[in-house]
């Protein structure tokens, strides 16, 4: 079963609970217990990050609990050199190390992304990257303005990705370019979503390609 994810919240309880299971498991891990939020910190902050996105559009004692959970959220970005804003992300993230990344708020991110320190998602004349799924961006890379990146994509280091790429491609340099490579996403990433739809019996899409006229 199918569920559609529409609109930035509030989030359907499955939902979110899908977001968090896809989450640990692009870490490899498959439980979270109370403890882990000491070892783990990156992933305590992509939990804390869904706990505030189910909140948000929820009144009463849940905006309570949100401005807590936001303030918690705001205080670990800090530390970790995160600027991520809600809403930006599909379920299957994995943030792979401390260290500035910096996401405009009007980018979107398909499932299973994986992204390393020192990644600038940013904005160029009002408008920000449409990224696919199972998207591996590596160190250093930096996508901005209007563009388009279809899904299984490779960004090598320090790439500056400043036009749409099609799916299944490998990009790198300055401005990036399609490279030829061996090298498939599915050898970089961890399918967290394939994981939580096993073990949930349903999946969850998350519409980051909407308008986009590049091919998945």
């Amino acid at each position: 079963m199918e569920r559609q994810l529409i609109g930035d919240g509030p989030r359907a309880l499955a939902d979110h609970r899908y977001f968090l299971v896809a989450d640990l498991a692009s870490h490899n891990l498959d439980r979270w217990r109370w403890y882990d939020r000491y070892r783990y910190p990156i992933v305590q902050f992509q939990r804390l990050l869904r706990h505030v996105e189910y909140l948000d559009g929820r009144g009463g004692a849940f905006g309570i609990l949100r401005l807590i959970q936001r303030w918690r959220l705001n205080q670990l970005a800090l530390t970790l050199g995160f600027s991520i804003p809600r809403h930006v992300f599909g379920p299957g993230l994995s943030l792979a190390h401390y260290g500035s990344i910096v996401v405009n708020g009007n980018a979107r991110v398909g499932r299973n992304a994986r992204i390393h320190s020192d990644v600038n998602i940013g904005e160029l004349d009002g408008k920000a990257p449409r990224i696919g799924d199972d998207v591996y961006i590596s160190p250093g890379a930096k996508l901005f303005g209007g563009i388009t990146v279809g899904d299984r994509v490779i960004i090598g280091a320090n790439a500056v990705v400043n036009r749409d790429v099609a799916a299944d491609k490998v990009v790198a340099g300055i401005p990036a370019r399609e490279i030829e490579s061996r090298q498939v996403s599915a050898d970089l990433i961890i399918d967290g979503c394939e994981v939580a739809t096993r073990r949930l019996g349903y999946t969850v899409a998350f519409p980051s390609m909407e308008d986009s006229n590049v091919t998945r």
